[in-house]
């Protein structure tokens, strides 16, 4: 058997869940003519099919059940029923800390075992899956996509670039580890007084998110929490930021990273193995810098505002590029 097979879209507005959606939708108009229909399903519907049909599905422990071990049982009997492949994200490692870096990894080899076939979004975090024991096995590499965005007519955002608001942003879900901390630090050093949270506290750390803002006042420096925003605010308030920062070193594959480059921004990106790998798929898109040399660097693109900014037409690895090698891989995988 070969072909796309059924693509689980879980609902709400977990990141994966987004993204699984975006995907699919990619993947839909990537399709060549004359081949069959991509479909779509969510797991009530797939829960009530009696077929052997095979599905294709984004897993994080997070969105499959309350724990990790509820999470990997609810993968293996979906994998009993029918054949499964699986991309997976927020890999295990050591910042999970213990003991639920242990347990992580324990699902995550459940998963990968039950699998069909893997993908991964990196390199990076092909590498993980070896180094914290999970799996042996070679998955598929296929990059988070980027692609420029060209509907910010649409959503109303003004495609100009806007006057910089004089903070340094810290875009997604505030947790500890994100590297909010960090920026602020080396905002604090350059002498920027206001740091821009876009986005809210990640479930739990809402308490951790107002000692954050307590610690950064203690710096000498106003944080603003935007709270949850749609596209079009999210976008707009992004291009607004004078210095976009990604300072979270444990990262498995970062979306926010990929939303700076496909609103147009070019990030100070503190340096790991994951960053300098998205800065050799996407020549300068981010501006990768140790962490010591943090401060300077955003005292520097607050000076130089252009240097916030890419200013490139077309990115390597694409949606239609990502869909592209899913629809290549599906049709390539022995069900």
């Amino acid at each position: 058997m070969s072909g796309v097979p059924l693509l689980l879209v879980h609902p709400g507005t977990h990141g994966v869940a987004v993204y699984a959606g975006d995907l699919a939708r990619a993947a839909r108009a990537a399709r060549p003519a004359g081949t069959p229909e991509v479909r779509t399903i969510d797991p009530v519907a797939l829960d009530a099919r009696e077929d052997h049909a095979p599905v294709h599905v984004h897993f994080t422990d997070r969105l499959w059940g309350p724990s990790p071990e509820e999470a990997a049982r609810a993968f293996a009997a979906l994998a009993a029923r029918r054949p499964v492949s699986v991309t997976l994200h927020d890999v295990p490692q050591a910042s999970d800390g213990e003991p639920n870096r242990t347990r992580r990894r324990d699902a995550y080899a459940i998963v990968t075992a039950a699998a069909r076939g893997v993908v991964v979004n990196s390199a990076h975090e092909r590498a993980l899956l070896a180094e914290e024991g999970v799996w042996a096995g070679a998955p598929a590499i296929i990059p988070l996509p980027v692609s420029l965005d060209e509907t910010l007519g649409a959503l109303g955002v003004d495609a100009q670039r806007p006057r910089p608001d004089g903070s340094v942003g810290v875009l997604g879900y505030f947790y500890p580890g994100k590297g909010h901390d960090e920026a602020a630090q080396a905002a604090a050093a350059a002498g920027i007084a206001t740091l821009t949270v876009l986005g809210r506290a990640s479930e739990g750390h809402a308490a951790d998110l107002d000692a954050f803002v307590s610690r950064a006042a203690g710096l000498g420096v106003a944080v603003e929490v935007t709270g949850w925003l749609d596209d079009a605010e999210i976008a707009r308030r992004a291009r607004a930021v004078s210095v976009p920062v990604i300072a979270h070193r444990h990262v498995s594959a970062s979306g926010s990273l990929a939303s700076w480059i496909g609103w147009g921004r070019r990030p100070v990106a503190v340096r790991g193995r994951y960053v300098d790998e998205m800065a050799l798929l996407r020549p300068g898109t981010l501006r990768a810098v140790e962490g010591a040399d943090l401060p300077a660097a955003v005292a520097a693109a607050a000076a130089d505002p252009g240097s916030t900014w890419h200013g490139l037409a077309r990115l390597p690895m694409s949606w239609p590029d990502a869909a592209a090698a899913y629809l290549r891989w599906w049709e390539d995988l022995s069900w």
